[in-house]
């Protein structure tokens, strides 16, 4: 439907350098060594498969693999709700907003490859719930070498399976994580060690990007007239940054803020009395940390936290994710303004500013549901589904019907 959807040929956001990746790689010029790659290894199970199509169908049978991607990760996140007792006025709100969600999304939807580890964390979400943890982690360990930001999920994962099945289990599984890792990465360092971490590292001590949070604060404080805002490209495709010493200095907060967002969601649930029931909700709250205080902040990265949200319920999240969907759309199509710090800088700061509040909601409700479910049984694990769910209960005339 959007711009950039799956039957037009323009091309949005980053299909042609996935391209360009593949065909070279093809061609004999090994990623990483022979090419500077800005993405991880695993990134290549979503770059390969189109051309198989030739170069002239490359950009839609991309766009068609990322289309399946999404539908597989609605039926998961169908099945994610199922498996918790969700009603099925629950379950049928839950997959129709995320089958509209492309016309929000617009052309990052089926542009750039984020629905591929999107589709895997859903997937090893409901792996675990149906206590298939070493798949689970399986999958998990490839969604990590797809795009970094999984890792925030491994330790949530490691405290659900260690808190049901043992600490024997747990460190099995997460031997299994390891062996996954360094089984799609083993064949790039072979030949190219320093190459694939000159790309980690490349991304890791990147500036401060202009769409983080801290930097739609200070492209703010520039209009305002109490700060000079630099702004330079960068190298990729990753957009511009911001330069000087105070970026700098933001940047740095930045991170420590994202590790402290990060772990105070391991924490709440490490001491969660339920923890199949809120296990989606910690994944989102995890992810929704991650991304808000992350430096670099591109557009795309919203698909990763979409399915989750979805999955963890609540009416006011989704509002919020909603608000922060259409935000980021809004200036898609007029970059230029916003590299010119012009009327762009407003919107970007109202998106930033809806995702802090949307961590700070998730976080809210995760240490509700510590706080109140007395017990473990089935009885108390459901009776907390229909408290985290009790927005929806008013949605069509069976929403009330509890599992």
């Amino acid at each position: 439907m959007p711009d950039g959807g799956l039957f037009r040929a323009a091309r949005f956001r980053d299909v042609h350098v996935y391209q360009g990746y593949a065909e070279r790689l093809l061609d004999g010029a090994l990623p990483y060594r022979d090419v500077f790659v800005e993405y991880p290894p695993g990134a290549f199970a979503a770059f390969l498969p189109p051309t198989v199509f030739g170069e002239a169908h490359y950009n839609g049978a991309f766009k068609a693999a990322m289309a399946l991607c999404g539908v597989a990760t609605i039926v998961l996140v169908a099945l994610v709700l199922a498996e918790l007792g969700a009603s099925r006025a629950r379950v049928g709100v839950a997959v129709g907003l995320l089958a509209l969600s492309p016309v929000a999304l617009g052309p990052i939807s089926l542009n750039t490859y984020d629905a591929w580890p999107a589709l895997l964390t859903v997937l090893a979400l409901w792996l675990l719930l149906r206590d298939r943890e070493l798949w689970a982690f399986v999958v998990l360990g490839v969604a990590v070498t797809a795009k970094v930001y999984p890792v925030v999920l491994v330790p949530l994962a490691v405290i659900y399976v260690w808190r049901r099945a043992g600490p024997a289990r747990a460190a099995v599984a997460s031997l299994v994580l390891i062996l996954t890792t360094a089984a799609v990465l083993a064949p790039f360092l072979a030949y190219a060690p320093h190459g694939v971490y000159d790309s980690f590292h490349a991304q890791a001590t990147r500036g401060l990007q202009i769409e983080s949070l801290g930097a739609s604060l200070l492209l703010v404080l520039d209009r305002l007239g109490l700060y000079d805002a630099h702004v330079v490209e960068t190298t990729g495709v990753a957009g511009r940054n911001l330069a000087g010493g105070t970026a700098d200095a933001v940047a740095t907060t930045l991170l420590a803020l994202e590790a402290v967002a990060v772990a105070a969601v391991w924490a709440l649930y490490a001491r969660a009395r339920d923890l199949r029931a809120q296990l989606p909700l910690a994944f989102a709250a995890a992810v929704t940390g991650f991304l808000v205080f992350t430096k670099v902040f591109s557009p795309q990265y919203l698909v990763w936290l979409l399915p989750l949200v979805v999955a963890a319920g609540g009416a006011v999240a989704l509002a919020l994710t909603a608000v922060a969907v259409v935000l980021a759309q809004v200036w898609f199509f007029h970059y230029g303004a916003l590299f010119r710090l012009e009327w762009p800088v407003w919107l970007l700061l109202a998106r930033d500013l809806a995702l802090v509040a949307l961590y700070v909601v998730l976080l809210a409700e995760l240490r509700r549901w510590k706080i109140r479910i007395p017990s473990r049984s089935k009885t108390s694990r459901h009776s907390g589904l229909r408290r985290n769910h009790e927005s929806w209960t008013a949605v069509g005339k069976g929403a009330s019907r509890s599992a």
